[in-house]
């Protein structure tokens, strides 16, 4: 995938008044770490970066930051946004190499509707991302895991996912990764059980009714 450049600013001050200034000003304060190097503080443009990550390769875009006048690539690595508004509060970003591969953790997309479905089942997604390791460039934007042919009581594992080339990953290829579960319907005896039930919380509450109107009438 290619890369997206990011302007960035080197950040002094450091605390959280410092920082709120900074978020006022429409910019996040980050720093940027990895391959050895000592941490860099810095601030990037909010709208800039919350529009790199809203995009398809969302936290796995590969970024170039201009730092200490030498253009880093970059990866997210850890973002906090505010509790309530979502907005970023602080990014991290790791240097990388082109020739060094990664981790990322990549979302994995169901693809078809399953046959069981539509006999009324229902569609029991256990994994919904995956940690791979691939060099930099190759990091796919998401795992796709075709459901079409999945009838009641089937499932799909890790090892059915398709890696692209040059691609790894350490999950157990024994996990689920989704099922089919069978529609719940209700017994004729839990049926009964409710119904009862509800017939004796009503002569419940009659009783109750008519206590109350006796001791009005004393």
């Amino acid at each position: 995938m290619p890369d997206i450049t990011l302007a960035s600013e080197p950040r002094t001050e450091l605390g959280s008044r410092p920082s709120g200034r900074i978020r006022r000003q429409g910019k996040v304060p980050a720093v940027v770490y990895g391959l050895g190097n000592d941490p860099v503080s810095i601030t990037v443009p909010a709208r800039d970066l919350s529009h790199i990550l809203a995009g398809e390769s969302g936290a796995n875009t590969l970024i170039s930051l201009s730092v200490a006048g030498d253009d880093v690539l970059t990866l997210v690595r850890q973002i906090q946004r505010h509790a309530t508004r979502g907005d970023l509060v602080h990014v991290d970003f790791v240097r990388i190499r082109r020739d060094v591969a990664v981790s990322a953790e990549v979302p994995v997309h169901m693809v078809g509707e399953a046959t069981g479905a539509k006999d009324g089942g229902i569609v029991e997604q256990l994994v919904f991302s995956v940690t791979v390791e691939a060099m930099p460039g190759n990091i796919p934007v998401a795992l796709e895991l075709d459901i079409s042919a999945l009838g009641i009581g089937d499932q799909l594992h890790a090892s059915d996912l398709t890696l692209p080339e040059g691609v790894t990953t350490q999950l157990d290829a024994e996990t689920v990764v989704v099922f089919i579960a069978a529609p719940r319907v209700a017994t004729e005896d839990e049926t009964a059980e409710a119904g009862e039930e509800g017939a004796a919380e009503g002569e419940a509450a009659g009783a109750d009714a008519a206590a109350e109107g006796d001791a009005g009438a004393e």
